[in-house]
């Protein structure tokens, strides 16, 4: 896999088992290795902030030979301000360009106000504030890869009634660094992942002392749930 491929393009069989392999009825699954397991595990049981709304969902299956994803919507009442799809990948025997046996690929997604999207220092900023997840939580991580990507949509006829609107999309994929018996610190990849997804939607800090981050500022028009 390229590091910068777009894991959603991938199929998925509807199951969201943590082993993810060749299931064609034709091949014996291989038993799950106990470094994926692990970090499945910590993914299950990180404490993220109640207004991020996380649950399995299926998996790429030809991205590697184990994969499990997340994924998360950003809910303020009855409104969804952001989402966004993580996905961890396994490959016991190392893969060249993840420099890693683990892999972790996300796509994240908001609605923009159309001012802030015609702002030409937004993708760095957007970018930054991936790494700057990363780094705030301490992780170390090694060949990050990714696109930033706005997009307008103006709508005329029969949809002239709707107010233009922006999207920002950020995907992105990263080697985390592998910990005691070769498991990476997933559960802390996650909280560092809700922490960007929760900076595009606009939510403030999780901390009260986290005066580094920079949040978007609230957009119109958040999708009603």
């Amino acid at each position: 896999m390229a590091a910068d491929r777009d894991p959603l393009s991938d199929g998925a069989d509807g199951r969201d088992d943590v082993n993810e392999g060749d299931r064609d009825g034709t091949r014996t699954t291989p038993p799950t290795p106990p470094p994926f397991r692990a970090a499945v595990d910590a993914l299950r049981s990180a404490r993220l902030r109640p207004q991020i709304e996380v649950e399995p969902t299926p998996a790429p299956k030809r991205l590697a030979p184990f994969a499990y994803a997340l994924e998360a919507t950003v809910v303020d009442g009855e409104q969804d301000l952001a989402d966004g799809r993580l996905v961890l990948l396994h490959d016991p025997a190392g893969h060249d360009a993840w420099r890693g046996t683990f892999r972790l690929v996300t796509l994240i997604r908001a609605e923009l106000e159309p001012e802030m999207a015609v702002d030409p220092l937004l993708p760095d900023v957007c970018w930054s504030w991936l790494t700057g997840a990363l780094q705030a939580r301490g992780l170390t991580y090694g060949e990050p890869s990714g696109t930033v990507t706005r997009a307008s949509s103006h709508y005329f006829g029969g949809l002239s009634a709707r107010p233009a609107a922006s999207q920002i999309e950020i995907r992105a994929s990263w080697t985390p660094r592998e910990g005691l018996g070769g498991v990476p610190d997933t559960g802390s990849h996650l909280s560092a992942w809700c922490d960007l997804l929760a900076q595009v939607a606009g939510l403030p800090p999780a901390g009260p002392g986290d005066a580094s981050v920079v949040t978007l500022p609230q957009r119109r028009g958040p999708q009603s749930r």
